[in-house]
């Protein structure tokens, strides 16, 4: 709690993971002997967050709060609730079931190396701008590709930021632009983050604070091996 003001966390465990090709889903995949979800949980578990909501697949609430939930070191037990067919679909979810926060946190779970300090600094870009997205500058030159498959132009890499996540945000800010994302189709198109529903909806200015380079997300066989080999490291 800061400032009288309850911290909420939404950890999102609800992708299917299709560029594994496994027959597991991504969140439960197992790195380090154990399944990739519980290192998310167990960061936000140890950090000031009051509340926990992990949002999964529909009809797995059951299979996680008896499989997964006791591999976990964790002090106190997060809400288990359902997602639906997109990530803002199951940040919704999440959403509605922290109504009284002052701060939300919203992280995809299948970052398993967010470290506390990322989180503190979330928090912080909360309470002192309203809005804000763990990133890191770009190291690699980015071109924008034509339709013709060749590069048209090359952009300013001294101003471009791979987003991660947490994002955190003014509970009021996210919720009143996620309620608007929901009651309009057609302002759905196009949603890759919580960032975004607010910087569209809103119309709010999202602060960048520094996550970190081993912050990766989870997404292919390749990025399993990165993740170990961090991890031992």
């Amino acid at each position: 709690m800061i400032n009288g003001k309850t911290i909420g966390a939404v950890i999102l465990a609800g992708g299917h993971g299709s560029r594994m090709h496994s027959s597991v889903q991504k969140q439960y995949m197992t790195l380090g002997g154990r399944p990739l979800i519980t290192y998310a949980l167990e960061a936000f578990d140890r950090s000031a967050a009051d509340r926990l909501v992990l949002v999964v697949p529909q009809g797995e609430t059951e299979y996680v709060r008896s499989g997964i939930l006791p591999l976990c070191r964790l002090t106190r037990e997060p809400l288990v609730t359902e997602g639906g067919r997109e990530r803002y679909h199951s940040v919704y979810q999440g959403l509605k079931a922290l109504e009284d926060c002052g701060y939300v946190l919203i992280h995809d779970g299948a970052r398993p190396l967010v470290t506390g300090a990322i989180i503190r600094r979330a928090i912080e870009g909360a309470v002192s701008y309203g809005a804000c997205v763990a990133g890191m500058p770009v190291k690699d030159t980015i071109k924008v590709a034509g339709e013709d498959g060749c590069a048209s132009r090359t952009l300013d890499r001294s101003r471009l930021w791979q987003i991660q996540t947490p994002q955190a945000f003014s509970y009021p800010l996210v919720r009143g632009a996620y309620d608007r994302l929901m009651e309009d189709e057609a302002l759905q198109k196009g949603i890759t983050d919580d960032a975004m529903v607010v910087e569209n909806l809103a119309g709010y200015p999202v602060r960048l604070v520094e996550g970190s380079y081993e912050n990766l997300k989870v997404t292919t066989p390749e990025d399993m091996i990165l993740a170990e080999a961090l991890l031992r490291g």
